[in-house]
């Protein structure tokens, strides 16, 4: 497919609001594990006579992330009418944005093989969620909980030419919303949500191809890699056969990432927008977006790049370290006031013995994460070993006893006595004549040497500076 094809795909993520009430009621939007059909009310139902009002902490949301993906903010923006039919949609039509939403023409930068690419962002809007479908043994169960809860939907343009360019996209995407509290993004919970607009064209061709495929209801990152690698070898086998794909909306065969035909794919004029006559046109003022834009924290890209560039942080250490809130803050409370030097050797340390140990090992509740810096220190300075210094933290970190307490039981002070390490080398290397002979002839033949006198010194030495004076001696 590689040499033949290439990926054309534009992505729309709905991300639910992380708001107290519903976008257009007062009913409680925390509806996760709640009993069916609890959290309703004529609103959400849209019963005769209930009136909508918009949730301004939702409009206040839609605006940062708007913000967040430099995006330029329509000053009038209105509500509009979606119309069509589904079980789980009970009103007839859903209340979201068509021609003035509030965000528009923005971008995200995400990091691909090549270096930065910007995908633009051709709008963000504000709507409603839907209820939910659940299908068992041939009967269809509505639940209406999650009908009404504020969504908003963010729109890329058709940018994406890999399927990791996609996956990169979404994590970042996810971790944006997550830094500026917009919303949790739980996939598990459906608090964040993928739909796949995708083709393929011939290698070499400019244009864009004159199908396109939808594939809604994607619930999780590791699925919509499935759908994409289902959907290529879908799409061409049927462009080999000298036919064009199918213009329509398909649906998850569970979770397997197959697909299957739904519908023929609507356009704009199918949903009948028209403007919510129940919802006024609203202003958001040059004071609101000020406001909002003050709320901006630093974000993971910006975050990264400062590491790298402040710290010498290397780049695979600093994406771990912004992967999430609690890890990146975790390490800045860990490194604040601390040397920049330190800085570089803690940040190695934290994203591979440390998470190691909090993978593999049993935390005790007295060890504390500053034992951590206090360890990387001591081994910058050259007063303990790198090896000693990862058998302390293990013992650190599941007996509780601090650092010193270990190094001093277990006798890891670094010898620094050159005189002492002078004495054990040279008896060392009249003990192994033949070593001495190889390693003169091959400099790398003094590793055994190296190490034993590291051996014979209990690896309480600096391993560099044995080898720099067995290396002297030996000239």
């Amino acid at each position: 497919m590689e040499s033949n094809y290439e990926l054309i795909i534009g992505l729309e993520v709905h991300v639910q609001s992380k708001t107290k009430s519903k976008m257009f009621c007062s009913c409680d939007s925390n509806y996760f594990n709640t009993p069916p059909n609890t959290h309703v009310c004529p609103v959400c139902f849209g019963l005769p006579g209930a009136l909508p009002v918009p949730n301004r902490r939702a409009v206040e949301l839609c605006i940062k992330t708007s913000l967040a993906l430099n995006c330029e903010i329509s000053k009038d923006t209105k509500f509009d009418r979606k119309n069509y039919f589904y079980p789980d949609l009970p009103k007839g039509f859903q209340i979201s944005q068509y021609d003035k939403p509030i965000g528009l023409n923005g971008n995200l930068e995400i990091e691909t093989v090549s270096g930065l690419k910007r995908i633009g962002i051709t709008r963000v809007h504000q709507e409603e969620d839907t209820g939910k479908s659940i299908h068992n043994n041939g009967e269809t169960f509505l639940d209406f909980n999650k009908s009404g809860v504020p969504l908003i939907e963010i729109v890329s343009e058709p940018d994406f030419r890999t399927k990791e360019e996609v996956t990169t996209y979404c994590k970042r995407l996810r971790q944006i919303v997550r830094y500026l509290k917009i919303s949790n993004a739980d996939m598990e919970r459906g608090e964040m949500r993928f739909e796949l607009n995708m083709s393929l064209r011939k290698a070499g061709e400019t244009s864009l191809p004159n199908y396109k495929v939808e594939v809604k209801n994607i619930a999780s990152i590791s699925v919509l890699e499935k759908v994409i690698d289902y959907e290529i070898r879908r799409q061409s086998e049927i462009l080999d056969q000298g036919e064009t794909p199918k213009q329509e909306t398909r649906g998850l065969i569970d979770m397997t990432g197959e697909t299957t035909s739904q519908r023929s794919k609507e356009n704009e004029a199918d949903y009948r927008y028209f403007p919510e006559p129940d919802i006024p046109l609203i202003e958001i003022s040059d004071e609101m977006i000020s406001k909002i834009r003050k709320e901006l924290v630093e974000l993971p890209q910006q975050k990264k790049e400062r590491y790298i560039k402040d710290f010498g942080i290397e780049a695979s250490n600093a994406e771990t370290i912004i992967s999430d809130v609690q890890t990146y803050k975790e390490f800045e409370t860990l490194v604040k006031n601390t040397d920049k030097a330190v800085i570089f050797e803690v940040a190695k340390w934290y994203t591979g013995e440390y998470f190691a140990l909090q993978n593999n090992s049993i935390k005790n509740s007295n060890f504390s994460p500053s034992s951590l810096v206090e360890l990387v220190t001591l081994v910058t300075e050259k007063k303990i070993t790198r090896a000693n210094a990862k058998d302390a933290l293990i013992e650190s970190y599941t007996t509780g006893k601090t650092i010193e307490e270990i190094i001093k039981e277990k006798g890891y002070e670094v010898v620094s006595d050159m005189g002492q390490i002078e004495k054990v080398v040279d008896t060392i290397m009249s003990s192994n004549p033949k070593a001495v002979d190889d390693a003169r002839k091959n400099p790398n033949a003094a590793m055994f040497l190296v190490g034993q006198a590291m051996r014979e010194l209990k690896g309480q030495a600096d391993a560099q500076s044995v080898k720099d004076l067995i290396m002297s001696k030996l000239k």
